[in-house]
């Protein structure tokens, strides 16, 4: 008599990426406040409909230019979260939205990628993981 023997299925252990927003308007008039209500809003659904993602945090800077890092502090904080090995992956509206600066917004995306981090910038399609150069 012939034996059947089960093999049980196996499970492969995904990892949850634990992703970070970050949102800015450059003033606080009432529109720009809408606009980033709406871009928190939006964030919380878009990262909790992504399979194998998990809301890490929404960071936003209100009423602060894009120009230079010094004042913008939830900026900062999603920074530090990154070299805490607190965040997976960053997603961003747009390149204006992390940095006006070439310079520092090139800088941010060198030190998030020496730690493994990738940013996805969503106007642009592009996500820094995926790239062979920083010619973006």
């Amino acid at each position: 008599m012939s034996t059947i023997t089960k093999i049980q299925s196996y499970q492969r252990d995904v990892k949850q990426l634990r992703v970070a927003a970050y949102c800015r308007v450059s003033t606080n008039n009432i529109e720009q406040l809408e606009s980033l209500e709406n871009q928190r809003e939006h964030y919380q659904k878009y990262i909790s409909n992504q399979p194998n993602w998990q809301l890490a945090k929404i960071y936003y800077d209100e009423g602060i230019s894009g120009t230079k890092l010094t004042k913008r502090d939830a900026l900062k904080e999603l920074l530090t979260d990154c070299h805490n090995h607190q965040i997976d992956l960053v997603v961003t509206k747009s390149v204006s939205r992390l940095s006006r600066n070439t310079t520092d917004c090139l800088q941010i995306v060198r030190e998030l990628q020496q730690l493994n981090i990738p940013i996805i910038f969503e106007k642009e399609h592009i996500n820094t993981g995926a790239m062979a150069s920083e010619l973006f």
